[in-house]
């Protein structure tokens, strides 16, 4: 007959004597503390995963804030601002906060990346035939489901003097490449996992 489990998962101390055939910590808080170790074990593995999914030209730079209901957050849960480098943070840190509901990276000028924003491009499932059309005029590049399911984000190395929002008809979309931060969603399969160049950014979206 095997024999009963006599010390603590936790900390290896022992049970005490009289315990119940199932009992696996010697108290309620290294049993609290037992799964919050889980816990933590868990976010690094997901967050491991979506850094795998993310070009590094994006995950390198100290650019990353959290954000709940679309405003962005520092990583102890105070507001942060796209024009206050002190407000943002590494990805490790970002990834490793349980702030909000999820990440997004502040563009700025002096980078040079530049995010089109193609907005409801996407139903059941599908690119619609406009989003599909400027898609296939763009270099091939880091592209992202936005967290809505329904949005796209291309990701570039390029400038353009001032964000860009255009309406025409069904068509929507916004440029961007300085003080905006864009909602990190899930990387579309197949797609590069770096940046493209986007040589004359403004005139190549002024002819879309």
């Amino acid at each position: 007959m095997p024999e009963t489990l006599r010390s603590c998962e936790h900390c290896g101390g022992d049970l005490p004597v009289m315990h119940r055939s199932d009992r696996r910590y010697c108290s309620n808080s290294h049993r609290v503390l037992a799964a919050r170790a889980r816990k933590r074990e868990r976010d690094a593995v997901l967050a491991a995963e979506q850094q795998a999914r993310i070009p590094a030209e994006l995950t390198s730079r100290p650019r990353w804030v959290r954000h709940k209901d679309k405003v962005p957050m520092r990583t102890d849960g105070r507001f942060a601002s796209v024009k206050d480098p002190s407000s943002w943070s590494d990805y490790a840190a970002v990834a490793a906060s349980n702030t909000g509901d999820g990440v997004g990276f502040v563009l700025t000028a002096g980078d040079g990346i530049v995010v089109v924003d193609l907005d409801h491009a996407v139903e059941d499932g599908s690119v619609l035939p406009w989003a599909q059309a400027i898609v296939d005029r763009l270099p091939p590049t880091y592209m992202e489901r936005g967290r809505s399911g329904t949005g796209l984000h291309l990701w570039f190395r390029g400038a353009v003097p001032h964000g860009r929002r255009i309406r025409k008809g069904e068509l929507a979309f916004e440029v961007y490449s300085d003080r905006r931060y864009i909602i990190v969603g899930d990387r579309v399969p197949g797609t590069p996992l770096s940046l493209a160049v986007l040589p004359d950014a403004a005139g190549l979206i002024a002819s879309l």
